[in-house]
């Protein structure tokens, strides 16, 4: 796990998650770049995925919060996978807390499968969180939603990101994540960008202002 951490201690967290086959120092330049560790004091932990074999790519084993069957999840979805991916991400919420950090100084934030994670789980956390931003992503388990979610649809700041022109995660299937959310009362700030699966320049620069909006 990498962690990237200001020279004073820090008053909030941000909890990062790679996509597929990435690992924690995916996200490792764009978040120094921003330089929002020593401006608004963050700790950002970037953790790596276990190692594990993809159905989606033949079996080829590689970094992956869960398994992937297919694309359009005909084949189903990898519900003990993604359960174990939340628990991860419990034990990094808690152990954040243990170093003296708030859950409503904790942001969520993934790409691609991380940001699916992120979802999955701040919407089944109870407690208050300074935000999830899943980018490229999309709503796990959607079905199950309705009777697992415990998180307040008034407190739950939610950002989804996404390309027009997403050959990995239909543009479709984040709106129809979007449109789920927001049937169960919470607010989504949906943003579309002219891009594939990927980050563009703009999006950074809204990303960078939406996380000091949340944690500054």
């Amino acid at each position: 796990m990498l962690e990237i951490q200001p020279k004073l201690p820090p008053s909030c967290s941000v909890i990062w998650l790679h996509g597929l086959g990435a690992d924690g120092h995916d996200f490792e330049p764009l978040v120094k770049q921003w330089g929002l560790t020593e401006e608004i004091g963050a700790r950002f932990v970037l953790p790596h995925a276990p190692l594990r074999p993809v159905t989606l790519n033949g079996g080829m084993v590689m970094r992956a919060w869960y398994d992937i069957f297919d694309l359009g999840f005909r084949g189903g979805e990898d519900s003990q996978g993604i359960e174990q991916a939340r628990q991860q991400v419990l034990e990094l919420i808690g152990r954040e807390r243990d170093r003296g950090i708030s859950s409503d100084r904790i942001l969520l934030a993934g790409f691609s499968q991380g940001g699916a994670v992120c979802l999955h789980t701040a919407l089944r956390f109870a407690e208050p969180l300074a935000g999830v931003l899943a980018l490229s992503s999309y709503l796990p388990l959607a079905d199950s939603l309705a009777a697992e979610r415990c998180a307040d649809a008034s407190r739950l700041v939610i950002r989804m990101d996404h390309g027009e022109w997403d050959p990995v995660v239909a543009f479709a299937l984040a709106e129809r994540s979007r449109d789920l959310l927001e049937s169960l009362g919470y607010s989504v700030d949906f943003h579309r960008y002219s891009m594939e699966h990927s980050l563009c320049v703009p999006q950074m620069e809204s990303l960078r202002r939406w996380i000091v909006k949340r944690l500054g």
